[in-house]
């Protein structure tokens, strides 16, 4: 399951998490304890940029009433489309995983530092698993993780629970994990369990 490293001086840990459990927190806590961090989000975000080769078959696939007037992609438009629909959702990840994928793999061999954090929410999903040498899944409780994200994006009930329900659940995540962070509580807990797992892990 997990990659066969052949730099011993460098770890790989995955970072994972369902919609809005606080990932992206966490990965700042590790960026801000010496960790270099990749966030597939915003690889993804960068590769869907108009005249690119994703925002081509995109646009071919789910047509131009998804394009914003400047001509970017509309991603909140695109995203309530494909959270209604799975067989749409399964046709933009076919689209979008091999690419994103391969830029994380280029980014992988050129970091610096021996430390990286792979911040990914569909890691899993995407058989990245096997990229990594250690696997961090971050959980939160339901009520927390919906209050979060509607006061973060403004979604409705229904429409949070549709994009949690399209990722594995945090069960099964779980399982995948080598650690799990609890990040339901304040801030401060969350820091206390990376620091934890720094120490288990690595030292400067």
């Amino acid at each position: 399951m997990r990659r066969q490293s052949h730099d011993k001086r460098r770890l790989i840990l995955g970072l994972t998490g369902s919609f809005g459990s606080g990932k992206t927190t966490v990965a700042g806590i590790f960026r801000s304890l010496g960790a270099k961090t990749i966030d597939a989000d915003k690889i993804a975000h960068r590769l869907i940029k108009p005249r690119t080769k994703i925002y081509k078959k995109i646009i071919d696939t789910f047509g131009k009433d998804i394009l914003k007037k400047n001509r970017a992609i509309d991603r909140d438009k695109l995203a309530r489309i494909v959270f209604n629909n799975k067989l749409l959702l399964t046709r933009l990840n076919r689209i979008m995983h091999p690419e994103v994928i391969g830029v994380i793999k280029e980014k992988i061999k050129k970091y610096p530092g021996k430390v990286i954090i792979l911040d990914a929410p569909l890691l899993i999903e995407a058989g990245l698993e096997k990229t990594v040498d250690k696997l961090i899944v971050v959980t939160i409780t339901r009520e927390e993780q919906i209050k979060r994200i509607c006061k973060k994006t403004g979604l409705n009930r229904p429409d949070i629970l549709k994009r949690i329900e399209a990722q594995i659940s945090q069960n099964v995540k779980s399982r995948f994990a080598n650690f799990i962070i609890d990040n339901s509580g304040k801030i401060e807990k969350t820091k206390k369990q990376v620091k934890q797992i720094r120490r288990l892990l690595w030292r400067n």
